[in-house]
């Protein structure tokens, strides 16, 4: 794969190094075919050109998602790709259609939580960053679209997370394909579920891993006709039986043994476990504890797991009693017995070791001993038992062991199975392979032999795959294509496995002889594969042989090779077992008709395995494969650390290299054609000029380079392999002869600045010396200047200062005289001013002593005046008690005609229930008595008829002889009689049946009129109520009258001067106004309806007005106020049963089922929710029942309650308002009904906002995915000739969502929705943008570029505009909702970003997000147009570390953004932003203020 052009000096090469795999450097001397190169190491190298491969100086600092697209295919190219990924915590990485995943050996939760499941749902292969998620969906999407069933393979080696990978697939299918548990547990939790347990059981720690597989894992997962998980199978292949009894250091056993141990105090006793560390088949490692994990936490978690998956707690009891013998049984030791070669237990510790072991596989202790130390030989004659030497013993418990835990492994994997249920009828499947990956060790067994041949089974199918996909590739295209040969690896197949004469089949062929040995083994393999190119024999080993595998050499030490084939049961074990007073146990050993001889039955491992793979390659190829390659950087398990050598192993052995070479084979450069002009457009610009044809430019662009071999496809240039090189060589020829010409421009323009700086600079110089001597002159012309000045001003001060002593003299002459003159002047008017005082103090005294007089005789006068009018008040008190004693009297008496109303009413009501029972009898007794009659007559009229017919057929019968009248006049007599008294009976009938008729008619109206008797008592009751009523309210009056009276008779007694009683209120007291509606009783009677009958078809009215669309009035909707209008008049707040309510929730209900409508949608929404706020003004609850209600008294009416109120507070306008405000809102207490009903409307509000709200983003959605990415253009010929070879204007997806938000808040806006619910919506929406753009931007690589940064800010700035437009009492804090996209895209579009620091960026710049997101940021970010870089290797070191530190925080788990769809407002959010005052001018429904029924609306 190395390059095959010529190399210049200067270019970058990848050359190879003993320590790092490939290394880069640049080329400083070419020689031939020897090459010079400096490394970046600093070392320099000599290499052969054909060892050297070319560096892509382009290619993206963090690596491409895809290493198809790489420019160079080559080893080097891949490691590095792979590794500058795993630096930025890219683990996961395309190579077409395959994911090879990096082992980061560190958590990264936010990679796999449920968020980032519903962003792979449905998302295309590469459309997003490579995940297993993508490669699950794109198997599930294949299946349901094609009906194809799919397969997942996983491979890798141990440690590099394969069963981890296998998990997020089965998950990520459970999470498509689940379902709701109906009964006890779903399909998809038990598929889950039984990960842990089969962890439990089949993992161990090894040198590579802590957690790793010792078996193979097989999940086939069936789905219905929908897409649902209806079944699933787990196959297991080859268990690693000896890790049971034989653990090497630092590796532990499987990681049962040790949950056992740390179980519960009560499970380890009951299984008498003690120290793990005392048991013989777990202290064979020093390791017994791994690094974070809690042994006792993982026992009761998978018992919790084995419940989900059907165990029941006998079973696992069972189990872990197994898994406790199994141990128990490690620990016998055995020591030569009394006879020759025989054996028994050591000591008493293996005694008590033995007993517990038979006590827990609940057989006998003798015979289990017997079994593990004898052995019975069974001939034709006689049967023969053979004693078993210590080591033997020793092998025997081993066997025992081994084959017990294969059992217990098989059961479980069957219980599994059997719990989970397979589904007969399934449509098709997903099969998940879980298998070890290619082993080579210092010391290859069995195991590693039979795995490899797995991996080489998978290869060749690998092959198959790459090379179809490969084809289809150059199909799609339509681009001819010849054979590609490809590495078949069949021969290595049948190497091992053909019969006759494979290894597999050599090896039963050995281990049926019982002399055979290891020795006899290899050197059968030596003389029969003595010539085979994949073979050969090691030269310093005797039994050793070595397979040339595609990924390597392998060789394998046949020392146990003939043990571990030997698959068979022990005769006596099998017995024993079997004979188990435990049903568990015996369970798992069956007698056999093959097994019921007492003999040993061989059966091959090699064989019955190599099956098994058949089975399992005939299920891959009935189904389409998709491939993950797990990948261990390193061997200390330890993040951050890269081998470059390990990795470039992996790779080889599993088949990623292998599928780059069948990719080099064809064309292994593949561009994208404005890829392809964009890179190359320079080496030829002509092509490009005036066209934007980018097929046919390509064309001419490989003709003027003078390719041959290319191909070009519908979307792509297929490139041999080497020609990628050749254009860039000439590339870069093009660029240095550019740099040259820019460098001598430059040179030029930097001469020429600076000559012309020198010109500019002399220019300066004589400037500055003409101006320091024109200084100079005019320095001296102002000196003689100020001189002359000087001489002025001192001449002009002595003269002033002459001036000023002779003044000042004079000044203080006229003082002196002044101030005498002034002083006399004082002293006189002091003298007067002291005599008018004395004069003014006398005659003060004189008029005080006359006041004081006058005042005493004055209050005498009040005094008596004031006793006069107090006791003709008190007479006018008196009066008026009388009065309200008299009106006391007469409210009795009012009372007590209600009562006696009352008893006749009830009275009328007995009568009016006998009459009617006994009406209804007399009916029923005339109804029988008439149709007893009637079936009378019936019958006599039917006898009467049957006589006439029979008498007309007896006439008809005889025959005329003669003439001759014979009559019978008896006969005729007597039936003539007959007919008489029937025509008399049916007569009297009839009769009697008009009597009856017009008795129920009688009793008709006698009924009728009652009801009416009934109906006047009912509103004469109302009407003594409603008198009752006022006269509580004029008696309640009177006291506060009577209490104003006395407070003011008080009140007038300290008053200092007199003022005017008012007359008596009693007097001028007004009537009270309330109009006491009247029954409309005439139409009562006319209409003949019940009260409750009027009020349903009140109620149908209504409803039927509001149903329709009857529009606004005042800003407000009518129907909204027209129902609350309605339900207050009715009392329908107040009822304790009422069916308003309901046909209300029902009409609205019925009315939203159109939710596509917005429109309809905006005026429900402002209906429900201005009624929402009404109710929520009007209604409080009442208190609980049965307890007596305490009424607020009625608002004063009269002139002394009002002037009580007025002692208590002034008059306000705030009063005003509030009276006037409650007019259109009043408070009720409000019945169960009623609160019921509000609940139920704002749950209609809040539906009707998500409604509206969803619609919309639904609506945003495909344009959102339109808007985060720029339409591309190309940098040739459409910028020459002025043709994007996009389809749409950059801004016109932007735009349309303009449109949407400017049509949504034109609805809202016609429907008066309130501004707070405008404000929630486009909040939500806005959210909703910030959330699908932001996290476009972090799972697409291809959206983090700077061109997207300008076109994603370009459209922001349009949403602000927006946001400016419709003002905050509509768009509220919409704009702040994008702030985490503003600050992303603000950092996109910022040059030099590697001059800014860490701390710059978290403080400054993107203050909101968090580390993982700039992270993401940081390391997806590219310029494809110029070639900026991202910030600097230091802050990504900063980042990394503090995401290190915060790696267990659960709230820095995801990078991505929620959705926020919770309803963002309450009930009290939409009441504060309305006013009750805004409701007073609001007219309700005209048309219902034409029904006489609702003229209250217009009072």
């Amino acid at each position: 794969m190395a390059g095959s052009v010529n190399l210049s000096v200067g270019a970058l090469v990848w050359v190879e190094d003993p320590d790092v795999a490939w290394i880069d450097g640049e080329v400083l001397e070419v020689t031939g075919n020897q090459i010079k190169v400096l490394c970046t190491s600093g070392k320099t190298v000599v290499v052969n050109a054909s060892n050297v491969h070319h560096k892509d100086a382009e290619a993206p600092q963090c690596g491409v998602d895809d290493m198809t697209k790489l420019a160079y295919l080559h080893e080097p190219g891949l490691l590095q790709n792979l590794k500058s990924r795993y630096d930025i915590n890219e683990i996961y990485t395309y190579t077409g259609n395959i994911l090879i995943a990096v082992n980061p050996f560190r958590k990264l939760p936010h990679l796999y939580d449920s968020h980032m499941m519903e962003q792979y749902k449905g998302a295309a292969l590469g459309e997003l960053s490579p995940h297993p998620f993508a490669i699950a969906d794109a198997a599930y999407r294949l299946m349901m679209n094609e009906g194809i069933s799919q397969s997942i393979l996983v491979s890798g080696e141990s440690g590099a997370g394969k069963t981890e990978s296998t998990k997020l697939l089965m998950r990520y299918l459970a999470y498509m394909g689940g379902r709701a548990a109906a009964e006890g547990r779903t399909v998809e939790q038990k598929v889950l579920e039984s990960n842990p347990v089969l962890e439990a059981f089949g993992n161990a720690k090894t040198v590579r891993n802590n957690n790793s597989s010792r078996f193979g894992k097989f999940v086939e997962i069936q789905f219905d006709r929908g897409g649902r998980i209806s079944g699933a199978a787990i196959r297991t292949y080859l268990l690693e039986r000896s890790r049971v009894c034989q653990v090497s250091d630092p590796e532990r056993n499987y990681h049962c043994f040790y949950m056992l141990c740390a179980a519960p105090t009560e499970v380890v006793q009951k299984f008498k476990l003690g120290n793990l560390r005392t048991f013989h088949y777990l202290n064979q490692s020093n390791c017994f504890e791994l690094e974070g994990v809690d042994e006792g936490k993982e026992y009761l978690a998978t018992r919790r797991a084995m419940d989900v998956v059907g165990m029941s707690s006998e079973e696992q009891d069972a189990i872990f009693q197994v898994v406790a013998a199994v141990l128990h049984l490690g620990n016998i030791e055995f020591s030569k017995g009394k006879e020759i070669d025989s054996s028994q237990p050591k000591d008493e510790k293996s005694w008590f070791h033995l007993n517990t072991a038979a006590e827990l596989f609940m057989c006998d202790p003798k015979a289990l001993e017997d079994s593990l130390c004898k052995r019975e030989i069974v001939t034709r004659d006689e049967t023969i038992t053979k004693t078993l030497d210590p080591e033997s013993a020793a092998l025997s418990r081993d066997a025992l062991a081994k084959i017990v835990y294969s059992r217990l492994f098989d059961w479980i994997v069957d219980k599994i199975n059997s719990s989970i249920g397979q589904d007969p009828n399934s449509k098709s499947i997903i099969g998940v392979l879980d298998i070890y990956g290619f082993e080579s060790f210092k010391t290859n067994s069995f195991e590693q032999f039979c795995i490899n041949l797995t991996n080489e089974k998978l290869q060749q199918h690998f092959n198959q795959h790459v090379f179809k996909m490969e084809q289809e590739e150059y199909e799609k295209e339509e681009i001819n294509w010849s054979y590609i040969e490809f590495i078949d690896n069949q021969d290595i197949l049948d190497l091992i496995e053909k019969k006759p004469g494979g290894i597999i089949a050599l090896l039963d062929e050995a281990c049926m002889f019982p002399r055979s040995t290891h020795e006899t083994f290899a050197q059968k393999l030596y003389q029969t594969f003595k010539n085979h190119k994949r073979f050969s024999k090691p030269k310093l080993s005797r039994t050793d042989f070595t397979i040339l595998h595609y990924a390597g050499d392998v060789t394998y030490q046949t020392e146990m090779f003939l043990d571990k084939n030997k698959d068979y049961v022990v005769a006596e074990h099998q017995a024993l077992l079997n004979a188990s007073k435990c049903p568990f146990v015996s369970s798992l050993f069956p007698v056999s008709t093959e097994e019921s001889s007492k003999s040993s039955k061989f059966s091959s491992i090699g064989s019955s395995f190599k099956q098994q793979l058949q089975a399992l390659l005939e299920t891959l190829s009935a189904t389409e494969p998709h491939y993950i390659r797990c990948v261990k950087p390193n061997n200390l398990l330890k993040p951050a650390i890269f081998e470059n050598k390990n990795v470039l192993q992996q790779l080889r052995c599993g088949g990623v290299m292998e599928a780059i070479r069948i990719s080099c084979a064809g064309y292994p450069t593949r561009k994208q054609f404005y890829e392809f002009l964009d890179r190359f457009g320079i080496l030829a610009p002509e092509v490009l000029d005036g066209s934007s044809d980018e097929v046919a430019a390509c064309k001419r662009l490989l003709e003027r380079a003078g390719l041959q071999g290319y191909q070009i496809g519908k979307t792509k240039v297929f490139l041999r392999a080497g020609q990628m090189a050749g254009l860039d060589a000439r590339r870069t020829e093009v660029l240095g002869r550019s740099a040259s010409i820019i460098q001598r421009k430059v040179r030029s323009y930097l001469a020429r600045r600076t000559f012309i700086s020198l010109c500019h600079s002399a220019v300066q110089i004589q400037a500055i010396c003409r101006g320091e001597l024109a200084r100079q002159v005019y320095d001296s012309m102002r000196r003689e200047s100020s001189s002359l000045k000087i001489q002025k001003a001192f001449r002009m001060h002595l003269a002033r200062k002459t001036f000023k002593e002779l003044r000042s003299s004079a000044v203080s002459i006229q003082t002196g005289m002044r101030g005498m003159a002034a002083r006399s002047e004082l002293q006189f008017r002091r003298q007067t001013r002291a005599a008018i005082v004395i004069q003014s103090h006398c005659r003060k005294h004189f008029a005080h002593n006359h006041y004081m007089k006058l005042k005493k005789a004055a209050i005498v006068t009040q005094c008596a005046w004031r006793g006069r009018v107090a006791r003709k008040e008190l007479r006018k008190l008196k009066m008026a008690a009388r009065e309200t004693g008299a009106l006391q009297a007469a409210k009795n008496k009012l009372e007590k005609q209600v009562e006696d109303l009352a008893l006749r009413l009830q009275l009328e009501k007995r009568v009016r229930a006998d009459m009617e029972e006994a009406k209804t009898q007399e009916n029923a007794k005339l109804q029988a008595a008439l149709q007893e009659m009637e079936f009378q007559f019936k019958e006599t009229k039917a006898l009467l008829m049957k006589e006439q017919e029979a008498a007309k057929k007896a006439v008809e019968q005889v025959p005329v002889i003669q003439e001759v009248q014979v009559i019978d006049n008896a006969m005729v007599d007597k039936l003539s009689a007959e007919n008489e008294k029937l025509k008399a009976l049916v007569s009297s009938l009839e009769l009697k049946i008009d009597e009856t008729e017009k008795k129920f008619e009688e009793t008709s109206k006698l009924s009728e009129e009652r009801l009416k008797q009934a109906l006047d008592a009912e509103s004469k009751i109302i009407h003594l109520k409603t008198a009752m009523q006022r006269l509580e309210e004029k008696i309640s009056d009177m006291q506060s009258e009577n209490q104003i009276l006395r407070q003011q008779s008080l009140f007038s007694s300290s008053v200092k001067s007199t003022t005017d009683i008012s007359p008596s209120p009693a007097t001028q007291e007004p009537q009270s106004t309330t109009p006491v509606k009247k029954l409309d009783l005439e139409s009562d009677s006319k209409l003949g309806r019940s009260h409750i009958e009027r009020q349903h078809e009140n109620f149908d009215a209504l409803i039927n007005c509001v149903n329709k669309n009857i529009g606004f009035n005042q800003g407000k909707p009518v129907a909204a106020f027209t129902i609350y209008k309605c339900l207050l008049n009715w009392k329908s707040f107040e009822a304790e049963r009422t069916s308003v309510f309901d046909r209300l929730i029902q009409m609205i209900g019925s009315a939203i089922e159109n939710q596509d409508d917005n429109d309809h949608m905006a005026y429900w929404l402002s209906n429900t929710s201005t009624l929402l706020f009404l109710l929520q003004r009007s209604l409080k609850a009442a208190g609980p029942a049965g307890a007596t209600p305490q009424r607020k008294p009625p608002a004063p009416t009269s002139l002394f309650g009002r002037m009580t109120m007025g002692f208590r507070s002034s008059p306000s306008s705030s009063n005003l308002a509030a009276t006037a405000s409650l007019e259109a809102v009043r408070q009720v207490e409000a019945k169960y009904p009623a609160l019921l009903f509000k609940q139920q409307l704002t749950a209609y509000v809040e539906k009707i906002y998500g409604i509206i709200r969803d619609n919309l983003k639904r609506e945003l959605s495909s344009l959102l995915s339109l808007c985060i990415q720029a339409p591309r253009t190309s940098k040739g010929g459409a910028l020459r000739s002025g043709r994007s070879f996009g389809k749409d204007s950059p801004t016109s997806h932007w735009h349309s969502i303009i449109e949407s938000l400017n049509s949504l808040l034109k609805t809202l806006k016609e429907n008066f929705v309130p501004p707070i619910l405008c404000q929630k919506i486009f909040t939500q929406i806005f959210s909703y943008i910030n959330m699908q753009l932001f996290n476009s931007l972090l799972l697409r690589r291809e959206c983090c570029t700077f061109s997207n940064g300008e076109y994603v800010k370009a459209g922001l700035a349009e949403l602000e505009l927006w946001c400016a437009q419709a003002k905050e009492e509509y768009a509220g804090t919409s704009w702040d909702e994008l702030k985490h996209i503003r600050q992303a895209v603000g950092f996109l579009v910022i040059h030099q970003k590697y001059r800014i620091s860490y701390d710059e960026i978290t403080s400054d710049l993107c203050p909101i997000l968090s580390v993982q997101q700039l992270y993401r940021i940081c390391t997806l970010y590219w310029d494809d147009n110029y070639n900026t870089r991202s910030v600097s290797l230091d802050v990504i070191s900063s980042m990394r570390i503090l995401m290190t530190e915060d790696s267990n925080s659960a709230a820095s788990s995801s990078f991505l953004l929620d959705d926020n769809s919770c309803i963002p407002f309450s009930v009290d959010d939409v009441s504060n932003s309305m006013q009750v005052k805004d409701f007073l001018d609001v007219k309700p429904a005209e048309e219902l203020l034409e029904n006489p029924a609702f003229q209250f609306l217009s009072e």
